[in-house]
């Protein structure tokens, strides 16, 4: 209910920003750079070598050998008599 002796008046806010934002696409590059790096090892591996070396020997004859006929004579002798 308004009264006939107050005249009407406004008030007025302090205005409000209200932002809309837009976004575009803006192409960026972006660079990555790579170094490849080849790397040596020397790693040792068996190569096996084979020397042959031959003699040859002369041997007595065939038949018993010096040094067995002294050990069979020494064990006769071993042997108790009763």
């Amino acid at each position: 209910m308004s009264c006939i002796k107050c005249p009407a008046s406004e008030v007025v806010d302090p205005p409000r920003v209200v932002f809309r934002d837009f976004f575009h696409p803006q192409l960026v590059e972006v660079i990555h750079p790579i170094e490849i790096v080849n790397r040596h090892h020397c790693v040792p591996v068996p190569h096996h070598r084979v020397i042959v070396s031959v003699r040859d020997i002369f041997c007595p004859g065939l038949g018993p050998a010096p040094v067995l006929t002294a050990q069979i004579k020494s064990v006769k002798k071993k042997k108790k008599t009763r």
